[in-house]
């Protein structure tokens, strides 16, 4: 059978699990994910372990925090205004708000705590700092390099 490799343009399905085995995401309900590898597509530890894989063969794997969405930073997380969050925005725990860097780049953060005065907000990506099992399923290469 044919392997994926180094500059090949691929297409998998997979299911994205915790470790607790809460599904976090997957590709079976819509099309299957396409990507080459070694472009920096997708995260690099999922990458990694689709080369070398067969055409038809699936497996799997776990990929560390640190191949997957980082460490969680604790610098990224802040408290700021709450009149700074405009009124009619209604926040809970869970919401994504887009904020701008110092940069003035666009930024996705997460409201995790709301105080009175105060709201927390998290700029770490939501799966930061955990592990990531995957279920992948090589379906095919689109163009090989």
């Amino acid at each position: 059978m044919t392997q994926a490799k180094n500059g090949d343009t691929v297409r998998i399905h997979y299911i994205g699990l915790l470790p607790d085995g809460t599904q976090f995401d997957t590709s079976r309900d819509r099309d299957p994910l396409q990507f080459e590898i070694g472009s920096g597509q997708i995260i690099s530890g999922l990458e990694r372990q689709v080369d070398g894989m067969e055409v038809g063969g699936s497996q799997r794997v776990t990929v560390p925090a640190a191949e997957a969405y980082g460490p969680h930073d604790p610098r990224k997380v802040q408290q700021v205004a709450r009149e700074l969050i405009p009124a009619n925005i209604n926040l809970a725990p869970g919401t994504r708000l887009q904020a701008q860097s110092d940069s003035g780049a666009p930024l996705i953060v997460t409201v995790t705590d709301i105080a009175e005065d105060v709201v927390t907000i998290d700029a770490n990506h939501p799966l930061a700092g955990q592990d990531l099992i995957f279920e992948v399923e090589l379906l095919d290469i689109v163009r090989a390099a």
